[in-house]
């Protein structure tokens, strides 16, 4: 698993594990097992606020928060997820970080 200096490192962990928890990699890939678009949206909307709320408060600049969505999208290449799915949790995940900063 790769790691990320400073105060990316925990954060970026604990979200990406919740999301391979509640939707591996192995069903993620798998063209086969047909889950809608809406249902991932909601187990990631689940995960994504579950994994924010629990993480640090303090406010993120906008260099800040795209090195986070990097240091994300790297994590879940690591893990396995292909390349549709790493751009739309990316996207799933600044929705979440825009909420949450509001």
């Amino acid at each position: 698993m790769l790691v990320y200096p400073g105060r990316f490192e925990g954060l970026v962990q604990a979200v990406t594990q919740r999301i391979r928890m509640r939707f591996p990699p192995v069903v993620a890939n798998d063209p086969e097992r047909s889950v809608s678009q809406e249902r991932i949206a909601e187990i990631l909307r689940e995960t994504l606020a579950a994994a924010l709320q629990s993480g640090r408060e303090d406010r993120m600049g906008f260099f800040g928060k795209l090195r986070l969505r990097n240091a994300f999208k790297r994590e879940l290449r690591e893990i396995g997820y292909d390349e549709k799915f790493v751009a739309f949790a990316s996207d799933q995940f600044m929705e979440q970080l825009g909420r949450r900063a509001a």
